[in-house]
């Protein structure tokens, strides 16, 4: 037997089930954001009516898909650089050489990334609260005045954004750990030998050496923060004034609340175009450094 036909065999029952479970409901959708598929088609499929691309010419004339296009945005923008700010930072700490207690404090990190979404979102929820929240209480103490924090469009992005990169740390706080493990100690012994600072060493050996990590965390990072949804869902529900709205809310508001499927299909298909082109660039940029 050949070796490709032996790989088409081992891969098959993958492939069918990709197919099956992936595929197949991924071109379905594709076609359902070329109809006008609502709750009339549901009832009764002679209503169905086939639009091309109506629908996403139609949303680009609707004010709010592009208020949560701006709102993902900006919460991409700033959570992105964060969160991989704050992972790093904690990885860093946990592999250095006089750290002690790292299993436990891994664990603790790592902690948010497996916790329920909506329990620990409720949680933040009231610990925000503007009446009885325990971080205006503390805020208090020290003479600051109660802040709305989910009840201003100020800072309702902001603390929703807080929220999610305290949730998410950990899981790229884990790959810059694997990362610096691999990072040869002659390198650092070397440079230490030339005189360099220990913030020299990290920005002449430590960030050139986590190249290929840092481009890996990036796009992952990125490609997830661009499908906000469960957060202001629960936190905020789009409010205040439609500042939290993301597009997985609006695409979300479409097709369960107003019963406008295709349009709703048509949104998914838009933000993937959106993060596919992100991501593209992000990868060419990483092409350019020689990180992949």
């Amino acid at each position: 037997m050949r070796a490709s036909t032996a790989g088409w065999i081992f891969a098959g029952p993958a492939l069918i089930v990709l197919g099956i479970f992936f595929g197949i409901p991924v071109a379905s959708a594709l076609l359902l954001s070329l109809t006008d598929f609502d709750l009339y088609a549901l009832s009764d499929m002679s209503n169905l009516r086939f639009v091309a691309l109506g629908n996403y010419f139609d949303l680009l004339q609707t004010p709010l898909f592009w208020k949560s296009l701006g709102n993902t945005a900006y919460f991409v923008v700033v959570g992105v650089p964060l969160s991989i700010g704050v992972s790093l930072g904690a990885a860093l700490l946990l592999n250095a050489k006089v750290a002690r207690f790292k299993g436990l404090f891994r664990t603790a990190l790592f902690a948010p990334v497996v916790t329920t979404l909506v329990a620990v979102a409720v949680i933040w929820r009231y610990l925000f609260h503007t009446s009885y929240g325990l971080v205006n209480w503390a805020l208090g103490h020290i003479g600051v005045a109660p802040v709305d924090w989910l009840g201003d469009p100020a800072w309702a992005m902001p603390t929703i954004i807080l929220f999610a990169v305290w949730k998410n740390f950990g899981y790229n706080m884990v790959i810059f750990i694997a990362g610096l493990a691999a990072i040869p100690e002659d390198l650092y012994e070397a440079a230490r030998i030339d005189g360099a600072s220990r913030w020299k060493q990290f920005v002449h050996v430590t960030l050139p050496m986590l190249g290929p990590v840092l481009l890996v965390v990036a796009v992952i990072t990125v490609s997830g923060y661009f499908q906000l949804f469960a957060e202001p869902y629960v936190m905020t529900r789009g409010d205040p004034l439609q500042s939290t709205v993301s597009v997985l809310y609006f695409m979300y508001e479409e097709g369960f609340m107003w019963w406008n499927l295709g349009r709703a299909s048509a949104v998914a298909f838009l933000l993937f175009l959106i993060i596919l082109g992100v991501t593209t660039l992000l990868l060419r940029f990483g092409r350019k450094r020689e990180l992949v």
